[in-house]
């Protein structure tokens, strides 16, 4: 049985299809609802690692948030932008599922498969 992790909002349609996907293919599935409990730092470097994005890639560019935090500027870290993200996870795109020593992003969630 595969394991698999989905940082996961209940709110999100495409975030709730990737969850029963994952429940249809029989994972043993850890679901972290991210706004309630962010990850930390190491764990979003681990991500962009795994999925081999940058910071800014990971992010939901059109949540009024980024605008409003200043978020487009270029000068920004990455560091600094993993740090918007834990101070507001809104800003993570989701879902995010890791198994198999590697992530997919359900967007559209049959992106998932690939990792099972």
């Amino acid at each position: 049985m595969t394991q698999a992790t989905i940082y996961h909002n209940p709110r999100c349609s495409k975030s709730r299809e990737t969850l029963a996907l994952l429940e249809q293919q029989g994972c043993d599935i850890t679901v972290v609802e991210y706004l309630k409990n962010p990850p930390s730092a190491a764990d979003i470097r681990g991500i962009l690692a795994t999925l081999k994005l940058s910071a800014r890639e990971l992010m939901r560019t059109k949540e009024d948030e980024y605008q409003a935090l200043g978020l487009a500027n270029p000068a920004l870290t990455e560091e600094q932008l993993i740090d918007a993200m834990i101070k507001t996870p809104k800003l993570i795109e989701r879902p995010i599922v890791l198994a198999n020593q590697q992530a997919a992003i359900g967007r559209p969630p049959e992106n998932v498969l690939n990792i099972l």
